[in-house]
């Protein structure tokens, strides 16, 4: 209804084309993380804003007027496209129709790739940015969508992609040291929502989280005495807050595994839907899996 009624602001209001000398390319990203890629691989060619800022849950999020608007003037809209962003899964896929190109950027990931969870309604899990090496495939697919918009800058954004393709290995070297670093007995995160099944596969967690992929599921008493008692049994030590989810959920489950008779606290904020505030480190992709892995290994090791 938004689209139907918002006409007329096409990416053809602006004078000059995109992608002229002068004419930066007018980005729109759904996550922070997209936006992330898309910054640095674009530099100042690009102007890239980020739909969802620090604290926002996208699998809740819904587009408002505001939102409708700014996608209608952008030259391109990237999203995750694996469900994310499952309130605007309608708005961004008729992003075609009004002249902005819609880039989703798992397209280029081999499904085989990807984790189905059975819980999830058949889709998959669209927490991809968790594996450092399916994220390269992402950022790759941001390059390839920007040359082929704007061929001139071509060689800056291949020099732009390797060179942070290059840090992107370089920490995910360094996320497998320090996980490696834990004694695998208590390699076990525990949070808010099933977010990090990703990171667990690549560098050897467990993972458990109170609510499901999504977190328009709602957690049960039941789910609450289940986690306690796994925490309890495998004598967890510290649980893990999201900084896009309320921690309601996660102080119930310290609550019952109290009642059980197990200390366990709260081992740090970490992120997972959504960076932190721009200007900080943990509001760069880097920085946030930098923070993640660090307040992790401190958490489940009590130092």
């Amino acid at each position: 209804m938004l689209l139907a009624a918002c006409n007329g602001g096409t990416s053809g209001d602006a004078s000059g084309s995109p992608g002229d000398e002068g004419n930066p390319l007018r980005i729109v990203a759904t996550i922070g993380q997209i936006a992330d890629a898309v910054d640095r691989i674009g530099e100042d060619a690009v102007e890239v804003h980020a739909l969802m800022g620090p604290g926002v849950d996208p699998h809740l999020y819904r587009a408002s007027e505001s939102d409708i608007t700014r996608l209608e003037s952008a030259d391109a809209v990237f999203w995750n496209g694996l469900h994310l962003e499952a309130g605007m899964t309608g708005v961004l896929e008729r992003m075609e129709d009004l002249g902005v190109r819609s880039v989703r950027v798992t397209d280029g990931i081999d499904r085989g790739q990807l984790l189905a969870p059975p819980e999830f309604e058949g889709a998959y899990d669209p927490h991809v940015w968790f594996d450092l090496g399916l994220w390269t495939i992402v950022v790759a697919s941001v390059r390839d969508a920007l040359v082929d918009m704007d061929p001139v800058r071509a060689a800056t954004y291949r020099a732009n992609a390797e060179a942070y393709i290059a840090e992107i290995e370089d920490l995910d070297a360094y996320v497998t040291e320090q996980a490696d670093a834990l004694d695998a007995g208590i390699r076990a995160l525990v949070t808010a929502h099933d977010a990090f099944n990703y990171f667990a596969r690549r560098y050897g967690f467990e993972v458990r989280g109170l609510q499901g992929i999504s977190t328009e599921s709602e957690a049960s008493t039941a789910d609450v005495q289940a986690l306690a008692r796994f925490i309890s049994d495998r004598g967890i030590r510290a649980v893990f807050i999201e900084s896009s989810v309320p921690d309601q959920g996660v102080q119930a489950v310290i609550e019952a595994a109290g009642a059980r008779g197990h200390t366990v606290v709260v081992g740090g904020e970490i992120f997972s839907d959504a960076m932190g505030v721009a200007g900080t480190p943990e509001g760069t992709y880097l920085g946030m899996i930098r923070h993640n892995i660090d307040t992790i290994v401190s958490g489940l090791s009590g130092e």
